[in-house]
């Protein structure tokens, strides 16, 4: 999935991931000229990309320069070992995983609905359990904390995905490959089988 353009299926599987995951790297210009990469926390929240932080840090400083950005987001699900496929030789092996990559406008937001709507989509994502009073402009202990906070939008310019999971390997040896992520039953194994099955060409 590494084009501009992706059917109804592939753009709900990106859409899910985005929403799964919970953080990502922002690349921005940085003041000496070279890229500057910042992990944070974001939320996907109608079709853009939003975080929050300080206004006084050095991403909003380096976004007021040049607005261009990237954004990435990945999983990795298992490390598939050599032996899996070849006794001697270490070619065959790899990692299966899911990336996005973003490039897109990135913007302050200055409406204070839209901010309320930003993060609490970020609060059900990382803190899915509640526990909090709802986030809403109308709210006034709310509202001063949102005027104070700098919240960020990347508007999505352009998206492509990656998601591997040995679609192009043959059947004999994909079915091998999950069994023994099965049977190796570390954490996500059965996931990266059940992915491997999903996105299998064949699969029906």
């Amino acid at each position: 999935m590494r084009r501009k353009e992706f059917s109804v299926e592939e753009q709900n599987e990106i859409d899910a991931f985005l929403n799964e995951m919970s953080y990502g790297y922002l690349a921005t210009e940085g003041a000496d000229g070279w890229p500057h990469l910042t992990p944070l926390n974001y939320a996907y929240w109608n079709g853009n990309i939003y975080f929050h932080g300080s206004r006084a840090g050095s991403k909003m400083k380096e976004i007021a320069q040049s607005d261009k950005v990237s954004f990435a987001v990945s999983k990795e699900y298992a490390i598939i070992p050599s032996y899996y496929s070849d006794p001697r030789q270490a070619c065959p092996a790899t990692a299966f995983f899911k990336s996005v990559h973003i490039r897109g406008i990135a913007e302050p937001v200055e409406d204070l609905d839209e901010k309320a709507g930003a993060l609490s989509s970020m609060m059900e994502k990382l803190q899915p359990e509640g526990g909090y009073a709802p986030i809403t402009a109308e709210d006034p202990e709310y509202r001063g904390e949102l005027r104070g906070v700098s919240v960020v939008r990347i508007t999505v310019s352009e998206l492509t995905a990656k998601f591997k999971f040995g679609q192009n390997m043959s059947e004999e040896r994909r079915a091998h490959i999950a069994e023994s992520l099965a049977e190796r039953g570390r954490p996500d194994d059965a996931e990266t089988a059940e992915l491997m099955r999903r996105f299998c060409p064949h699969h029906q």
